[in-house]
């Protein structure tokens, strides 16, 4: 069973938050940080980002780099741009995309459920990103942007929900650049603390939808800080990291989509001949085409969109891994066809999230820079939560949850 806390949350005063909001430090660039922070010295990314703070080139990884982003925070904190909470609290986080709502509860989970596998992951991470995420943690004491965690829906959190909102939020802005809207609330009743604590110890798990770097250094921190510590109790802010965690059905998980430099010596005649072995391939016409279905694939290639449907037998329905989209394309079509055997490594290959559409696969075609697009239908929750429950690992490059969380929103401090 999941324990989880309330917090004293770092957020800034309700007239400054847009100010100091920002983006998640692992969807933009260097300079895209430093293009949006521009002269507003209360931009998150100046703790997140913190290489922005130096002359453009600087190594990310730099030491001082990690240094500054430490010496921003108690800047923002000095400065009043972030305010402690008085009491623990809550926090209730609402994201409007499309017209289309999702509340996540604000808390702070527990580094042994992490450890332990009761924070059920479905990613491998990378051993440098970890190291990247635990030295700024380490440098600046807290969490500063949140894991985004998924539960299965409760009714009791439910009903809460829709306590919490029939008030004014204390936060409401539409973000610029994705265009959605933002709402946050501060739970501090007692009894309604008691509501979420209790709901969260009757769940069998939870699940990282995005965030599995931040998490593992968040936990590998906390457990460094425990094993030094030898009046440990386990109560420890240190023993905790902040997490948004939203119910599994109220989740958009977009298509992840591939974009491939060459054809591996063969000519669009011959590739197109060799996918018809495990596809029914239809041509299209030039306008995207998206896949209607699962195992169904969408190919662009010299002007045309195809459609592929994997044909019986490539694929073990049984199996949790070898039913999804991403894994039959990736045996098929990347690894047999074209020579990819490692999606995190292989520089012929590049991705794009469904959110900028399928107009911008077929534009990087179309303008030389690849060879052809394949477009997937997007994996679904429930597909996530078997591969977690099964204790496998999905392949890279699977899932693209939007929207993402707004950093700097509220922060935990150990």
């Amino acid at each position: 069973m999941p324990k989880i806390k309330p917090f004293r949350g770092v957020r800034p005063p309700k007239a400054l938050v847009e100010q100091v909001q920002s983006r998640p430090y692992d969807v933009l660039s260097s300079e895209e940080a430093r293009q949006e922070a521009g002269d507003n010295a209360m931009s998150l990314y100046h703790i997140i980002k913190p290489e922005i703070n130096f002359p453009e080139g600087t190594d990310e990884y730099d030491p001082r780099v990690y240094e500054s982003g430490a010496e921003q925070f108690q800047k923002f904190q000095d400065n009043g741009w972030l305010v402690e909470d008085a009491e623990e609290n809550y926090y209730l986080y609402a994201q409007t995309m499309n017209g289309r709502t999702q509340y996540g509860f604000v808390v702070c989970a527990n580094v042994d459920d992490y450890l332990s596998g009761v924070i059920k992951k479905h990613e491998l991470t990378r051993r440098d990103k970890e190291e990247d995420r635990m030295k700024h943690v380490r440098r600046t004491s807290a969490n500063i942007e949140p894991v985004f965690l998924a539960y299965k829906p409760d009714a009791a959190l439910a009903a809460l929900t829709d306590k919490v909102t029939a008030a004014q939020p204390e936060y409401d802005f539409v973000a610029p650049g994705d265009g959605f809207r933002h709402q946050f609330w501060v739970i501090a009743d007692k009894a309604d603390q008691q509501i979420i604590t209790e709901a969260f110890a009757r769940m069998d798990s939870l699940y990282i939808a995005d965030g599995h770097h931040r998490s593992a250094a968040a936990a590998l921190v906390g457990a460094e800080r425990a094993k030094a510590n030898p009046q440990n109790t386990g109560a420890e802010e240190y023993n905790y990291y902040m997490a948004v965690c939203f119910p599994a059905d109220q989740l958009t998980i977009l298509d992840y989509n591939r974009l491939v430099k060459d054809l591996n010596g063969r000519t669009a005649a011959e590739f197109l001949e060799a996918l018809t072995k495990n596809f029914v391939l239809v041509a299209k016409t030039a306008e995207p085409y998206r896949p209607q279905e699962q195992h169904e694939f969408s190919l662009y290639l010299e002007g045309t969109w195809y459609s592929l449907k994997a044909k019986p037998g490539t694929f073990d329905a049984t199996d949790p891994i070898g039913v999804l989209d991403v894994d039959i394309s990736s045996r098929l079509i990347l690894d047999e066809l074209l020579g990819i055997k490692d999606l995190r490594s292989d520089k012929r290959i590049d991705f794009v999230g469904g959110l900028r559409g399928l107009g911008e696969l077929q534009q990087r075609v179309d303008s030389g820079e690849m060879k052809l697009a394949l477009a997937l239908y997007p994996v679904t929750m429930e597909q996530i939560m078997n591969i977690a429950d099964s204790g496998k690992i999905m392949p890279p490059k699977a899932t693209w949850f939007e929207p993402k969380l707004r950093s700097g929103l509220v922060i935990h401090k150990f």
